[in-house]
């Protein structure tokens, strides 16, 4: 017998092994095999078995059999080869990222879910929650968008829908965008599904991820649950798949095949006869796009919170008008909130302390020397930061150029906000969560729980606490600097900056009418802002929806960005310029074309010179014909590195 195995190598092509007779009763699809390939051994994923192959030179056997029973089965097969060709990778390396790496299961101790009761079934669903129950269980469309305000219900909704669709036998993904939001979800749902939950995400270790896995194969498990990888859950009879805060970024995965798991749900709904039910109170506007069209997506409405919170006030200031980064409103309006035994959440999307070295003598700034961004000043740890890179390097009191002590360092991060309110403050109990501070191990859960507990007064973070987190006692949100995204080379910077602002603005006031936002900006009549003032969700997509016609910008085009790096700048400029000139040819003939070329906003990332070609379609196919037909027949120099965004969410 022979078995047809693909690799995790950027080869088109499977490879054909022979069985020994020993070993064939073990070997059939959905095995990983260890096989030999040149002078290595690797892992390999089994699609295939042949009873007859007829090869023009010696083939060698499998090694071993690394599982006792599949992992995966033709559907997953089938999607892997759809993402291949989609994304423009190898059938191995897509199965190589949808399935764990462990090896053994013994000795792993279980997953720990705690149950919390404060989030048992909802007794009452308010009419809007249950007219979309209904709508999406009637099935009449492939995919739902449940668009509601933040706090208004959509998590019953969708939870109502899993449990009647696992009575129907089948099964449910639920995806959520940040691993931190998996365990809270978990431990609310555990006890609503028997137990019979599982948690995917990268942050278990490969063997956890493995036994997680393993239980799904075996039908242990109804509901599984994790961020974006979850979307690849093996179950066999796959009825629904829930995709929360569909808006987020990191739904869209920055290494090769760089899939974006709601595309991946989409495809794997309709290959399986599963419904997609997305969700967001900010859609992308991709998704906004399709909902206004109808004939693809159903959109349900949730117009209110059902915990009896309104909307929070919104008051805008004027930082220019301001002596401090903590504006004398936000300054009263924490003062009032911990009177009241309340809580604040302060949101700055930049960590460290300071951002900029600069020598007021000779107007030297401190860059990374390995990127092509400024240094970050980090207090706690005494060190000036690359966050690209990790490369770190001693603070300067002295300028490296002119010998200056007339040196400055400006901007600010969450370490210095978090000093200013410990000032004003002192009495007050201030936690700080963002990368910096969640690689501490359990930080990230020990934080969220003492903030729900109430031990903890001012939550201050990044995009952590922006991503669906739910805090009772939540009663004012400041959001320190709305601009730190606003000015960024892309063409999405507007919808990231008002979806932000949107989203952490809802996690004031859920379960009462005194909730309050206050945004500070040196921008205050920028659109994103004022429509996020006016709590006019609409208004904003529809204007941005001109802009983006306008402009070609998708909804109304596809596009592709590629981008090629290498530590030679003059090769990779070259090879840029070779191949823009492959894409252009090959425009002439299909309907895309070769918007821009040339350096990346950021052009170097770890001593990697980068380089970008953007091609746009004005249809589906277009691009996606023309990037695959060009790079059919070429093939970069192995100095330099070519990486392949479809539908890339940021430029940089």
């Amino acid at each position: 017998m022979f078995a047809l195995v693909a690799l995790d190598l950027p080869l088109k092509q499977a490879f054909t092994y022979t069985i020994d007779p020993e070993i064939a009763d073990t070997v059939a699809v959905g095995h990983r095999v260890v096989v030999p390939f040149g002078k290595r051994e690797m892992t390999g994923y089994v699609i295939e078995l042949l009873d007859a192959f007829n090869a023009p030179y010696e083939l060698k056997p499998i090694k071993r059999v690394i599982d006792a029973s599949p992992l995966y089965g033709r559907q997953l097969i089938d999607l892997a080869d759809w993402m291949s060709r989609y994304y423009l990778c190898s059938l191995g390396e897509a199965l190589s990222m949808m399935i764990p790496g462990g090896r053994r299961e013994l000795g792993i101790p279980p997953l720990e879910i705690e149950e919390d009761l404060s989030f048992e079934r909802i007794q009452h669903l308010s009419d809007e929650q249950d007219a979309a129950i209904k709508e999406i269980l009637r099935r009449e469309k492939p995919m739902y968008y449940l668009y509601g305000v933040t706090g208004s219900g959509k998590s019953e909704v969708f939870l109502r829908c899993a449990e009647a669709v696992i009575a129907e036998g089948k099964s449910v993904i639920y995806l959520v965008p940040e691993i931190t939001l998996t365990h809270q979800l978990a431990q609310q749902v555990s006890s609503r599904f028997a137990n019979k939950v599982a948690i995917l995400h990268s942050a278990l270790t490969p063997s956890q991820r493995l036994k997680e896995w393993k239980r799904i194969v075996r039908g242990e498990v109804d509901l599984a649950i994790g961020a974006r990888s979850a979307v690849f859950a093996p179950f066999e009879n796959l009825g629904l798949i829930i995709l929360d805060e569909e808006h987020e970024n990191s739904y869209k995965s920055g290494n090769t095949p760089r899939y974006h798991a709601r595309q991946v749900a989409q495809r794997r709904c309709q290959q399986e006869g599963a419904t997609l039910v997305m969700g967001s109170a900010t859609p992308s506007l991709e998704a906004y796009s399709l909902m206004l069209d109808g004939s693809q997506v159903g959109a349900l409405r949730l117009s209110k919170r059902v915990a009896g919170g309104s909307m929070p006030r919104v008051e805008v200031v004027n930082l220019a008008f301001e002596k401090s980064l903590v504006s004398s409103a936000l300054k009263q309006g924490i003062k009032q909130t911990l009177d009241k035994q309340r809580q604040v959440i302060l949101f700055l999307n930049r960590r460290g302390f300071s951002y900029f070295f600069h020598c007021n003598s000779c107007g030297y700034e401190l860059h990374c020397p390995h990127c092509s961004v400024a240094l970050t000043y980090h207090k706690k740890s005494e060190q000036m930061v690359c966050h690209y890179c990790g490369y770190r390097t001693a603070p300067m009191r002295v300028c490296p150029e002119c010998r200056s002590v007339d040196v400055t360092y400006s901007g600010f991060g969450t370490e210095m906000v978090e000093q200013e309110i410990r000032t004003l403050f002192p009495k007050a109990r201030v936690e700080r969560l963002d990368t910096d501070s969640a690689k501490e191990k359990g930080h990230v859960q020990k934080t969220l729980s003492e903030f729900r507990q109430g031990s903890i007064d001012i939550l201050l973070g990044t995009q952590m606490v922006a991503k669906g987190l739910n805090f009772p006692k939540v009663e004012l949100v400041g959001i320190v600097l709305a601009d730190s995204g606003m000015n960024i080379p892309d063409f999405r910077s507007q919808e990231r900056t008002f979806s932000l602002l949107v989203q952490v603005s809802g996690r004031a006031g859920r379960y009462n009418d005194q909730g309050k936002v206050i945004i500070q900006t040196f921008h205050p009549d920028n659109p994103a802002i004022q429509y996020a003032l006016d709590g006019d969700v609409e208004g904003f997509y529809n204007e941005e929806l001109v802009v983006r016609k306008e402009t070609g910008f998708p909804p109304y085009s596809r596009l592709i960005n590629l981008v090629l790096r290498g530590r030679n700048q003059k090769k990779v400029e070259e090879e840029t310029a070779k191949l823009e000139a492959l894409l252009d040819a090959g425009s002439a003939h299909i309907k895309a074309e070769v918007l821009t070329a040339g350096e990346c906003p950021l052009e170097m990332i770890a001593s990697n010179h980068r380089f970008h070609i953007l091609v746009s379609g004005k249809d589906g196919s277009s691009a996606h014909h023309l990037v695959s037909t060009v790079l059919a027949s070429y093939t970069p120099p192995s100095t330099v590195y070519l990486e392949v965004d479809f539908d890339p969410l940021q430029l940089l």
